[in-house]
């Protein structure tokens, strides 16, 4: 338990701006990340940012930067930045990563939490704001082309123990079944094939399901104008059965108010010119013979996977697709992840985190529903 006693100590101790909080960047088991000093953004809502720093371009929920007064970044090292909430949520959040990422963790429960997380890299500052602190992680979406990503808000309530009353009717207002059904689509955005763009879904959408469209609305998130990635599906419930059998096993931590980001590739893989030739029929077929595509759609399609890594194993989908699930059940090159993120309101406990369990398993009863109704 002395790993999770850690985040009960920051709860105890006076709230601390987040300046003062010390910089811990490096990376977990190397030296740190040398970041080079750039020239002053002319303004906070300047698109010249931080030292080459950018908004997430590919964000579909949480706090947008130049909306809110926290975003996330995109640094040009690949890396993403999240700004630290004002105390005591930004310091927990803090706590939480560099507890689960300490060069000296030996707790089991930790260590494979690891491989659920985005990975963490310290805090992050530019050397023109020293006190505007970020969390350096992964970009769990950078090795992906056209990553159709989802944002699910899990557990049956969206507001901590600590929230005053205001904050819990507030919370319930935004969505009344969070209890019922134990997750909140937040975000999503989905590539279409026919004609090279995403569809984008925000809170609204997802606050708009109910138990009846809950399915339908889910499965939007897996069909690319086409056909339903099948992989895809087989794949996040492959992923979600993981984190649900963590979940059963630890005793040390709840959540409150933390998401599953899911991510798969939207472009269907290992293209060859008769392949596209035949997608491309396929999709006409599909829009009765009136589409009209692009004449540099085919040439894109053709040489991003002329570029792309030679080598990869998979088994191919109905789709014509190199399958998410292989002989473990899962694709080792990441063609499919789901990732828990959001970590403001973590606590230390002595018991299963039922809500969040609740979620999981009523996320994985609609998912399996909609590749069972695909069959």
């Amino acid at each position: 338990m002395e790993s999770s006693v850690a985040l009960g100590r920051l709860e105890l101790a006076p709230s601390s701006s987040a300046g003062g909080v010390p910089l811990t960047s490096r990376l977990p088991g190397g030296a740190p990340p040398k970041e080079k000093p750039g020239q002053p953004p002319s303004g906070h809502q300047s698109q010249a940012h931080l030292n080459g720093c950018v908004p997430l371009s590919h964000q579909v929920a949480g706090h947008k930067y130049g909306v809110d007064k926290v975003g996330i970044l995109q640094h040009p090292d690949g890396t993403v930045l999240k700004q630290l909430q004002p105390p005591p949520r930004g310091p927990r959040e803090m706590q939480f990563y560099s507890m689960v990422y300490a060069e000296d963790c030996c707790d089991p429960c930790l260590l494979e939490l690891q491989t659920y997380l985005p990975r963490y890299y310290g805090t992050w500052s530019s050397p023109d704001r020293p006190n505007d602190l970020y969390l350096k992680l992964e970009d769990v979406t950078r090795h992906f082309i056209k990553p159709c990503i989802m944002d699910v808000k899990l557990g049956q309530r969206s507001y901590d123990p600590y929230a005053s009353q205001e904050k819990r009717e507030q919370q319930i207002r935004k969505y009344p079944l969070m209890e019922e059904i134990g997750f909140l689509v937040l975000g999503l955005r989905v590539y279409k094939v026919c004609t090279d763009t995403f569809d984008s879904y925000d809170q609204h959408y997802g606050r708009g399901l109910v138990k009846d469209t809950l399915k339908d609305g889910l499965s939007k998130f897996f069909h690319n104008g086409v056909s339903l990635r099948k992989d895809a599906v087989a794949a996040s419930i492959h992923r979600v059965q993981r984190i649900l059998r963590w979940f059963e096993s630890q005793h040390q931590l709840t959540f409150y108010a933390s998401s599953l980001l899911f991510v798969y590739e939207g472009l269907p893989s290992s293209f060859s010119s008769s392949s596209l030739s035949s997608l491309l029929k396929e999709v006409a077929e599909y829009n009765n013979n009136n589409i009209q595509v692009a004449e540099h759609w085919d040439y894109s399609l053709d040489t991003v996977y002329s570029n792309r890594r030679k080598g990869e194993d998979g088994h191919r989908g109905d789709d014509g697709a190199v399958s998410a699930v292989s002989g473990d059940g899962a694709k080792g090159q990441g063609e499919v992840e789901v990732r828990m993120i959001d970590f403001a309101h973590v606590f230390p406990s002595e018991s299963q985190d039922h809500g969040y369990i609740y979620g999981l398993k009523r996320l994985l009863t609609v998912l399996e529903q909609i590749l069972c109704d695909a069959a």
